[in-house]
C-alpha cells in the first residue's frame, strides 16, 4: 500500500474496525521511536499513554525484535502442551520478578490471563472439597478484560451494555475512591471502610461460596483510584482468614509502572495468583501469564481424573514472544526502568500541582509513573465534566503534540478522568513536555 494519506484512511475506514471507538476517522501510525509516534501525515506526537498502557521500554528497541528474530529462526512455534526453552527461562524469570514461588501459565492477553486464574481458583476449591466456592468478588470501576467472564469480573457498566448476562457469580463491592469519601472520615478510614464491605460481602454471600477477590493495585483504566496501603492490608488480611484466593491484577500496574517491579510490592503483599499482561512484553508481541503459587499448584499434579488443568491456549507462550520478554526484562533491570518511573512520576507530579489552582481540576492522582487528573464542573459539588468538555482535553493536547488517554466508556457520568501513563524510558525532556503542554491545555480551557 502506498503512503497517499487519503487513500490510506479511506481503506482504513472501509475495511478496519477500531477498539472501543465510535465509526470515524482515525489517525494512522506509521512509525515510533522512543516515546515518539509519527503518523501517515508527518506529524509527530508524545505517546503520554504508552500504547495502550504497556510500551514501557518505549519504542524502536532494536534488540527486542532481534530476540524474537533468533527465536523464529531456531524454532517458531511450539505448543505448552509440551515444553520449550523460551517458556522455562521466562516462567523462572518472572518468579525471580515476583519474589516468590510460582508456576506460571502462559496465554495471550490480560483478558485470558484472567480466564484462566478464574478457572484454577474454582478447580482448586473443588479439589480441595469445598465444591461450593465459585463467587468472585471485584470492584466498581475496575477493569479485568473483555471476554465474558473478565468482563463479568470488570465494574464498567457502559463496557457491558448490551453484552448481558455474561459468566454468573461475580459480585462487585465500592471501590476506595478518597476523593469522593464521605464527609467527616479519613482516607483511611474510609479506606479501611471499603476494605471491611469485601469482607461483609463474603459473609452475607456465605464465606463457603467465595472463590477469590480479584484487584488491580490501583484501578487504571476506570480512573487511576489508589489505595491507602491500610486498604491493601486489609484485603489480603480478610481472604487469608476466609479461605477466599487474593488474585492480583497485574496487566497494567505491573512491570515497573508503579515503581516497583509489581503493583503488590508497593503494599509489600503476597497474592494467591498473579495476573499480567502489556508491559511483560512492552506490547510488541502478545503474551500474558498466570502465576500461581506453588502450594496451589501442588493440587494440581496429583493422578486422578480431572485433576489436571483443562485449559489450553495455541498461542499462549509463544517462543518468540517469551523470547522477547526476557530481553524486556533485561533492559527493564539493565536501565533500572521501575526506579526512574518513580522518579518521572514523582517530577511530572510536582510539574502538575499548579493545576490543583484550576477551577475544573478536582483531583490529582498518582501511581508511580501513572497519573490521573479528575476534572470537575465545579470544587465544591465535585460534578463530573461533561464529556464534550473532557474531550476538548484531549484534542487541545493533540494539536500541541501530546497523545493522553481517558477513562472512556467505563460508568455513566464518570468518564472524566484524564490519565498518563507515559513509557518508562521517557527522557527528562519528555517529561517537560509533558507536563508544559497539559498546563497550557488546561489554561486554554474555559
Amino acid at each position: 500500500m502506498t503512503l497517499k494519506t487519503g487513500d490510506v484512511k479511506a481503506k482504513d475506514r472501509r475495511y478496519v474496525w477500531h477498539h472501543l471507538t465510535p465509526y470515524g476517522e482515525k489517525m494512522v501510525v506509521t512509525e515510533a521511536e522512543g516515546c515518539w509516534v509519527t503518523d501517515s501525515e508527518g506529524n509527530r506526537y508524545l505517546d503520554g499513554m504508552a500504547g495502550l498502557w504497556c510500551v514501557n521500554v518505549g519504542y524502536g528497541r532494536k534488540e527486542m525484535a532481534e530476540a524474537a528474530y533468533e527465536q523464529l529462526k531456531t524454532m517458531p512455534y511450539y505448543p505448552l502442551t509440551q515444553s520449550h526453552l523460551p517458556a522455562i527461562r521466562l516462567a523462572e524469570k518472572l518468579n525471580e520478578w515476583l519474589g516468590g514461588e510460582y508456576a506460571v501459565f502462559f496465554s495471550n492477553s490480560g483478558s485470558e490471563a484472567n480466564e484462566a486464574a478464574f478457572k484454577i481458583a474454582r478447580q482448586y476449591h473443588r479439589q480441595n472439597g469445598e465444591s461450593d466456592r465459585y463467587k468472585f468478588i471485584s470492584r466498581y470501576r475496575a477493569y479485568h478484560g473483555n471476554s465474558m467472564g473478565s468482563l463479568a469480573a470488570t465494574g464498567q457498566a457502559q463496557r457491558k451494555y448490551r453484552y448481558e448476562p455474561l459468566g454468573p457469580g461475580f459480585i462487585h463491592v465500592r471501590p476506595p475512591d478518597s476523593y469522593r469519601r464521605p464527609e467527616g472520615r479519613s482516607v483511611e478510614e474510609f479506606n479501611r471502610d471499603c476494605a471491611l464491605a469485601i469482607e461483609e460481602t463474603i459473609l452475607w454471600e456465605g464465606r463457603e461460596t467465595v472463590a477469590g477477590v480479584i484487584m488491580e493495585p490501583a484501578i487504571s483504566g476506570g480512573g487511576v483510584i489508589v489505595p491507602h496501603p491500610v486498604y491493601m492490608e486489609e484485603v489480603q488480611r480478610i481472604c487469608r482468614e476466609h479461605g477466599v484466593l487474593f488474585i492480583v491484577d497485574e496487566v497494567i500496574c505491573g512491570f515497573g509502572r508503579s515503581g516497583q517491579k509489581f503493583g503488590h510490592h508497593n503494599f509489600n503483599l503476597r497474592p494467591d495468583i498473579v495476573t499480567m499482561a502489556k508491559g511483560l512484553t512492552s506490547g510488541y508481541l502478545p503474551l500474558s501469564a498466570t502465576a500461581v503459587r506453588q502450594e496451589i499448584y501442588d493440587r494440581f499434579k496429583e493422578q486422578k481424573e480431572y485433576q489436571h488443568f483443562r485449559h489450553v491456549n495455541t498461542f499462549g507462550g509463544n517462543p518468540a514472544a517469551c523470547a522477547l520478554a526476557l530481553k524486556n526484562l533485561e533492559i527493564m533491570e539493565r536501565e533500572r526502568l521501575p526506579e526512574q518511573a518513580e522518579r518521572s512520576g514523582s517530577r511530572l507530579e510536582e510539574d502538575l500541582l499548579p493545576l490543583m489552582e484550576h477551577p475544573r481540576v478536582g483531583d490529582l492522582r498518582r501511581f508511580g509513573f501513572m497519573l490521573g487528573i479528575e476534572l470537575v464542573e465545579e470544587k465544591a459539588g465535585k460534578k463530573p465534566l461533561a464529556p464534550d468538555r473532557v474531550a476538548r482535553v484531549l484534542a487541545g493536547c493533540k494539536s500541541r503534540g501530546l497523545l493522553i488517554g481517558k477513562n472512556g466508556d467505563t460508568v455513566a457520568g464518570f468518564n472524566n478522568v484524564l490519565t498518563l501513563s507515559p513509557p518508562l524510558s521517557a527522557t527528562d525532556e519528555d517529561v517537560e513536555f509533558i507536563g508544559n503542554t497539559l498546563k497550557q491545555t488546561m489554561e486554554a480551557l474555559e
